[in-house]
């Protein structure tokens, strides 16, 4: 029996050390690696999501502008579905019993009150409504920055006409969005911004009492408001934005993202990193850090306490009452408006002075937001794709155009707050008014000048820079007794960086008839074309050419200054071809090339 025993325990030992029946390594992983294959076999998706994420992503902190809208929406989503649980959209009249000692006894609206209850006796309601505000107001700012990051860049154009179509809308959207879930606790603020709706519907011609009853479903207020703005808020324009976003995010992977130049990029391949690992890390840590942002913002920043406002009475003068932020710019040119717009005729009340400000100009605005790649494409005549992005001084026309735009912005910002400054200023507000409205029609014009001048002379100095390299402060005294500065020449990589735009022309003006000397039907529009391209390009600074830079390495101060360079330093390339090296990045062609 002890020999038995002996055997089996000598057994189990081979067996211990036999390597076939050693614990698998990583079997949580093996496990894992079988339901992937398990929904595979049954889906066939192994293919795309390895293609996924293969995906090659160039690297710039300017292309997180786009991820910070992305994540402040998820944060939106989250925050609103965790406030759908408690909100109440009910403009029925209740009494407040809740912890909130000054409004006890108030009479209000169910949606005021169900806003207060989140507010004071839910557990983290508080904070969650602030990261909510907050983070809706960080969604619209993202959106207009990266906007901006994209038309000075000429990341809009072919063959990304609908994504910046899709972004303007997405932008658009987003302040109606805002209004509304803005409007939603009925407190004495927002009542004051739902009156100011109303009345900027009756401001429509023929139609505006009508349109106005049809919103509002009878009289203003009514009941119906609340109910109609949460769904608007909740289900419908959430799911439009989801929907664009999605389409927004796959025509990029489709298309590829654009890149700055640089060397080994070009127009037919993508340089950066592989969506895995290295950009889903990257993402998942910057989501994080957006979040943790919005968390402390909301933690330390009180927005939107409507307790301090009461619920919504038409009564009080709400003076100094204002909208968000984002909607500044449409209270700035109700402002500003000139009462005369306003007259009687045919037995109706033509009310421009408000329609113009608060029906026409948003709609306007995004309208010539969307359409200007499709108009830069007609006046430029270039149809070619692009997937290299410009610097904003090598295309100073559209520049200065994009800054003349952020000044009209900016004037009817500052005049929504024409009451404040004048409190504060202690000046009459008929005179910031008027110096306002001057200012919407002067600085315009003055910055898209300053702006154009600006970028002019940074490509000459980038011009200056490739031919004769940088200042170094030496002063050379040579044999002759001249004195000169040497001047360090560049290395090839940034040499090839100033110099590898593009130079556009002005498109040249076709005859306006035909062999029998009849008027071309479209020699109006061509007319006009050839005075859009000539005010594009006729201010130019050409790039330096091969010729002009031979010419300046035999100067004599460039060679002096070759000659002191340091051993072993980088050797010229030829003007306009990347330089060629090592680049540790990913690089994936584009389809098509």
């Amino acid at each position: 029996m002890s020999t038995a025993a002996h055997n089996a325990s000598g057994a189990e030992r081979l067996r211990a050390n036999d390597p076939e029946h050693e614990a698998p390594v990583g079997g949580g992983l093996r496990k894992v690696g079988g339901v992937a294959g398990w929904v595979d076999d049954r889906t066939g998706a192994a293919k795309g999501v390895g293609y996924l994420m293969k995906k090659v992503f160039p690297d710039h902190w300017s292309f997180m502008l786009g991820e910070v809208a992305m994540y402040s929406m998820i944060i939106c989503l989250v925050t609103g579905a965790f406030l759908t649980f408690w909100f109440v959209p009910s403009a029925g009249q209740v009494v407040y019993d809740g912890s909130y000692l000054p409004l006890k006894g108030v009479t209000m609206s169910e949606a005021y009150r169900s806003t207060l209850d989140i507010s004071f006796d839910i557990r983290g309601g508080l904070i969650i409504r602030q990261i909510h505000h907050w983070a809706a107001l960080l969604f619209i700012v993202a959106i207009n920055v990266h906007m901006m990051r994209v038309f000075f860049t000429g990341a809009f154009r072919k063959p990304r006409e609908l994504n910046w179509v899709l972004g303007a809308q997405l932008s658009m959207l987003a302040l109606v969005e805002g209004f509304a879930g803005y409007s939603l606790p009925d407190d004495l603020l927002s009542g004051t911004g739902l009156r100011a709706a109303e009345g900027f519907m009756r401001s429509v011609p023929v139609v505006g009492s009508y349109l106005s009853y049809f919103v509002f479903n009878g009289p203003f207020p009514g009941e119906s408001i609340i109910p109609r703005l949460y769904a608007v808020h909740v289900l419908l324009l959430p799911a439009i934005l989801v929907g664009l976003f999605t389409a927004h995010i796959v025509l990029v992977a489709v298309q590829k993202h654009t890149q700055y130049p640089g060397p080994g990029r070009t127009n037919d391949n993508v340089v950066g990193f592989p969506v895995m690992p290295v950009y889903a890390a990257k993402a998942g840590g910057f989501f994080f850090i957006v979040f943790g942002v919005v968390a402390l913002m909301s933690a330390l920043v009180t927005i939107n306490p409507i307790w301090a406002y009461g619920p919504y009475d038409p009564s009080p003068v709400t003076a100094g009452s204002q909208p968000d932020w984002y909607m500044g710019f449409a209270d700035g040119a109700l402002r500003l408006l000139p009462g005369f717009l306003e007259f009687t005729a045919f037995g109706f009340t033509f009310s421009f002075n408000v329609m113009i400000g608060a029906i026409l100009l948003i709609p306007i605005m995004y309208g010539l937001i969307t359409l200007y790649p499709f108009l830069e494409e007609w006046v430029t005549g270039d149809k070619r794709e692009h997937h290299l992005l410009d610097r904003p001084r090598n295309n100073p026309t559209r520049t200065g155009i994009g800054m003349a735009g952020i000044a009209s912005y900016c004037v009817l910002m500052f005049a929504a707050g024409n009451d404040i400054m004048a409190i504060k200023l202690h000046l009459s507000i008929n005179d910031i008014t008027n110096m306002l409205r001057l200012l919407f029609f002067v600085a315009p014009p003055v910055v898209f000048w300053v702006t154009k001048r600006i970028c002019l002379s940074l490509q000459r100095r980038d011009r200056d820079l490739v031919l004769h390299g940088r200042e170094t402060g030496r002063i050379v005294r040579t044999a002759e007794g001249r004195f000169y500065e040497q001047h360090e020449p560049l290395d090839p990589y940034t040499r090839w960086h100033l110099v590898q735009h593009e130079q556009h022309r002005p498109l040249e003006l076709e005859s306006g008839v035909d062999e029998n000397g009849v008027a071309a039907p479209n020699a109006r529009s061509q007319r006009l074309r050839a005075k859009l391209s000539r005010f594009y390009f006729n201010d130019r600074v050409e790039p330096v050419t091969p010729a002009e830079l031979e010419a300046a390495h035999h100067d004599g101060h460039h060679v002096e200054a070759i000659e002191h360079q340091e051993p072993g330093g980088a050797p010229l390339v030829e003007v306009g071809s990347a330089p060629a090296g090592e680049n540790p990045d990913t690089t994936e062609q584009r389809p098509g090339h």
